[in-house]
Parts: structure tokens; C-alpha cells; sequence
């Protein structure tokens, strides 16, 4: 399924599997999540590559595109019972302008129309926690290092 433009000026284009689309999507997980990867292992980027190279391969990856910029990467994943978001990735300089939270509830909001509920992980560490608990998002298990959570239909 793509994701639907958030007119005025946010849209998702699908990543493809040319190389240059891979790096884009590597460049923000790295800018995004680097440094709360590096505080607890460091940034082993051979390892990171390698993570990210499977995870491209297995889901659909979008890029988040405001007017004519790269801003950041998502994936949206539609399964019989509800919808995968991760991947959800923004480049410094778009971080803390709403930009996270416009696009959060635009894919809440496709998945309601679905009548899907909404999960996702995060880090424990990764204070991207807030947004998703803000946006209706409840705790349902955890491991050692991730926090695994839904959102249910609205």
C-alpha cells in the first residue's frame, strides 16, 4: 500500500532498491538514531549496514519528502490484523517542528480508515517514547532493549 500525500507539502514516495534510495534511507536511520545507538554499544557502522540492509529487504520503506526535500524515512506495513509503522526516521534539522507528529497521525489516521490497530518498537533509551504515547500508543511488552506498543482503532 503507499501512503497518501499530506497535502500542502508532505509526501511519501516509495523507496526502491537502487542503491542510492538504500544510502538515503542508511544516512537517516544513521543522523536519527545514531547517537542513541552509539550511547549504549557505539556505532559499529559495518554492523548497522548489514541490520539496515535486511530490514530494507524485508519491509517497504517510504521516503517522508517536504516539497522538494528529503527529509526522512518511514515504513508502513499493512498485515491482516493491524499495521507495522517504524522505521520512522527524521534528519536533525526537521526534528522538534511538529513534522514527527503530522506524520504520525496521518498514518494513524489511514489506519483507522483500514479499522487496523498500530505497532511499533523503540529503543527504552529513545525518548521518541513521548510522541508515541502522546498519539494514544500503550505499552505491550518489552524486551531487554525495546518497548513494543499499540495504538488501537480510533
Amino acid at each position: 500500500m503507499d501512503i497518501p500525500d499530506l497535502k500542502p507539502e508532505l509526501t511519501f514516495p516509495r523507496l526502491g532498491t537502487l542503491q542510492g534510495d538504500i544510502e538515503f534511507a542508511f544516512d537517516a536511520k544513521r543522523a536519527a538514531m545514531g547517537p542513541h545507538i552509539a550511547v549504549r554499544w557505539g556505532w559499529d557502522e559495518s554492523f548497522q549496514r548489514n541490520l539496515h540492509l535486511q530490514r530494507f529487504a524485508a519491509k517497504p520503506f517510504f521516503e517522508i519528502r517536504k516539497r522538494d526535500r528529503r527529509i526522512g524515512t518511514l515504513s508502513f506495513q499493512v498485515s491482516p490484523d493491524h499495521v507495522r509503522f517504524g522505521e520512522f526516521y527524521l534528519f536533525p534539522d526537521f526534528q522538534r517542528q511538529g513534522i514527527g507528529s503530522q506524520v504520525l497521525r496521518h498514518c494513524l489516521t489511514i489506519s483507522d480508515e483500514l479499522r487496523l490497530p498500530v505497532r511499533l518498537e523503540h529503543l527504552h533509551w529513545n525518548p521518541v517514547g513521548s510522541l508515541y504515547r502522546r498519539h494514544g500508543f500503550e505499552e505491550i511488552g518489552q524486551s531487554e532493549i525495546h518497548c513494543f506498543m499499540e495504538r488501537p482503532v480510533s
